[in-house]
Order: structure tokens, then sequence, then C-alpha cells
């Protein structure tokens, strides 16, 4: 598996080769936040969303960069506008990602319209199958996409149209970072991706592994 300076040296690679893929600023970004190259991560993070102004994400990881390289002010006009570009699409973990950036240096989220938070509730309230990462109603998947806890994970918390999103942009994470499965280290970038697209965070990452737990007791 390769270590992380030559992963950051791959993903340099590709984004010089291609400053017009957004995937590979994507990943250039994450792989500097893991090394605590703060500036060098929001950079990157910054021209992704130049490339791609709708990817919520980079706008709650260019923030955090940011906020970790003291630039306090860029990051608050930032993550404003992430906010309301996530609200916008429904992108609901993003968003409160971002709203707890925000208020961990001092400043409140811009404020959506009442509208907007009625029909939230509305949606709490009605029973419907509400997906965990846009906080939308949405259609449950039949069956879990994968085996594992991950893919039972999933089949509990994500809708299907928001499955449906992610193989449209796991193709095109692919296609970008030319990723070979037959190799570990290209699957592991793919399930990273997976992972981010979905928000499978700390508190997501608990709850996987007590399904983990409950499957290994059951089998004994």
């Amino acid at each position: 598996m390769p270590t992380l300076d030559e992963r950051i040296a791959q993903f340099e690679h590709m984004a010089q080769a291609d400053p017009d893929n957004d995937m590979a600023h994507f990943s250039l970004g994450n792989a500097y936040l893991q090394a605590e190259r703060y500036a060098d991560a929001a950079a990157s993070f910054q021209r992704c969303i130049a490339v791609n102004p709708e990817m919520s994400k980079a706008y709650q990881l260019a923030g955090q960069a940011l906020i970790e390289a003291g630039s306090h002010d860029e990051a608050v006009s930032l993550l404003n506008t992430g906010y309301e570009v996530a609200a916008s699409k429904g992108d609901l973990m993003p968003k409160n990602g971002m709203a707890d950036l925000l208020k961990s240096i001092g400043h409140e989220p811009p404020a959506l319209s009442d509208e907007a938070q009625q029909t939230a509730e509305r949606l709490k309230e009605s029973g419907a199958f509400i997906c965990r990462r846009t906080g939308r109603p949405g259609t449950q998947l039949d069956a879990p996409p994968m085996r594992g806890p991950v893919g039972q994970w999933i089949h509990e918390n994500i809708a299907a149209e928001t499955w449906r999103d992610w193989i449209d942009q796991g193709t095109k994470v692919i296609n970008e970072l030319r990723l070979d499965f037959s190799r570990d280290e290209d699957q592991d970038v793919y399930d990273q991706h997976m992972f981010e697209f979905l928000d499978i965070d700390e508190q997501a990452q608990a709850e996987i592994d007590e399904i983990r737990q409950s499957q290994k007791q059951a089998a004994n």
C-alpha cells in the first residue's frame, strides 16, 4: 500500500496534468489534510470548488483546513457560501458539518428561511424513509448494495436515489483517477471517496462497528 507521501505525489501529478479534474484536487486536498499540510489542503479544495462549485463536501473540508491553518476570516466566508450551497442541494451532513465548524470559531451559520425549516420538520414527522446524507425523503434500497456491515449501514441509512448519485460519482472517480481494482491501494482510494460522498463519518463508523459486533455475536 502506498505511503501518504507517495499518494500526495500521485495526486499532485494528476492535478498538474489535468487542472480541470475536480476529483484530483479533492483527493490531493484530502491527502494534504491527513499530512497536516493545512494551507496546501485548503488551496487544493478551493481549486476543486473553482472547477465544481456544487461539491458541498469540498467547502466543508476547505473550511476545516483554513481553520487549522489559522485563517478564520477566510474560513467563515467560504463556509457561509458552502452552507448555502449544501442547503440548496439538500446535502444535510455537509451542511451540518459546516455549521459545527462555524460555531467552533464563534460564528453562527447563515439563517435559512422559516419555510425550509418547517419543511424539514414535516419530513421528520411523516414517517417516510429519510436519507441520512441529504435529509430528504427517498426510496430505501431493496437490499444492501454490498456484503458486510458497510453495505448494511448504507441500506439502513442511504436512499436509493443518493446511492445512484454515488454510482455516477464513483464512475467519475474511477475514470478520472484511473483506478485499477486489481490493486488494493486503488480500491482503498475508491472506498475513501465513497465514504466521503456518503458522509460515513466517525459517528457512522461507530454504528458500522456496532453492526459488525452484532453480526459476530449472532454467528457465535
